[in-house]
């Protein structure tokens, strides 16, 4: 039987909230068993980048990263908020371990080619990307790692990585492995079926129940690529993936979490 592992993307207007990030990385620190941390920078990074002086560009909600913002972002992702991650986790007994992908060359990215929007130094994860023997050294020696957004091409170049597709790619390679499970904490109870309603948190979502959710339109906007990765990682042998509060991490051994995405 696999051992289990819990594979937790941490998003960004968490990392913001200095009182819910404590909150998350106390009950992160106090899940037992295998565990890996995925995050991104939140607002740091922005916030740098005008204290510099260099204009922050976003097309759709997605950042543009020509050099000035690719050093900025590796400072800020790799450097500043993974270290003090880090930091925060071995004052609670977690001990855990800073990577970015080029570390151990655990995750290299292909720099995404221009279309219609040049993303400049932006990777995407090919299929096998994911080196699961330099992981999974670390994991089973009892390291929690925690991985920020930067990737490398394998030619000496870095690239910024959309968080959300790292922990998918991270939680697809290691199902050979290991029992994943896929957990997305953010600022909402799940995925609400009214948005107005913070109670209104759906319990368990199959993957035909998901077309008609976005077809009734309940699932709309930054939902809808969220839950198509998800229901594209169970199908790649991820055994369930969980959308909830990050207050509520607690709740994963008991079912409670969320929403849950299912085969």
């Amino acid at each position: 039987m696999r051992e289990k592992l819990w594979i937790i993307k941490i998003g960004g207007n968490v990392i913001d909230d200095s009182e819910g990030l404590t909150r998350f990385l106390e009950r992160f620190g106090s899940l037992r068993g295998y565990k890996i941390l995925v995050h991104g920078g939140g607002k740091i990074a922005t916030r740098m980048a005008a204290d510099l002086g260099i204009e922050a560009k976003m097309v759709d909600g997605r950042r543009i990263t020509d050099e000035a913002m690719l050093r900025i972002v590796t400072m800020v992702y790799a450097g500043l908020t993974n270290k003090q991650l880090v930091a925060d986790l071995q004052a609670r007994g977690c001990n855990a371990v800073g990577l970015s992908g080029a570390d151990g060359n655990s995750i290299r990215a292909i720099k995404r080619p221009v279309g219609a929007v040049d993303y400049g130094f932006v990777g995407d994860i090919l299929p096998d990307s994911v080196d699961t023997d330099t992981i999974a050294t670390f994991v089973n020696a009892g390291f929690v790692p925690v991985f920020s957004a930067i990737t490398h091409d394998g030619h000496g170049q870095l690239l910024n990585t959309n968080a959300d597709t790292i922990a998918s790619a991270l939680a697809i390679a290691l199902s050979d492995r290991y029992a994943t499970s896929l957990v997305y904490c953010f600022e909402k109870r799940g995925v609400l079926r009214d948005i107005n309603d913070e109670n209104s948190a759906i319990p368990e979502i199959r993957a035909g129940e998901f077309e008609q959710l976005k077809t009734s339109g309940v699932i709309a906007d930054g939902m809808v690529p969220k839950l198509h990765n998800a229901f594209e990682a169970i199908g790649k042998g991820v055994s369930e993936v969980c959308i909830g509060h990050a207050d509520d991490l607690h709740l994963l051994r008991e079912q409670h979490f969320g929403t849950r995405l299912v085969r």
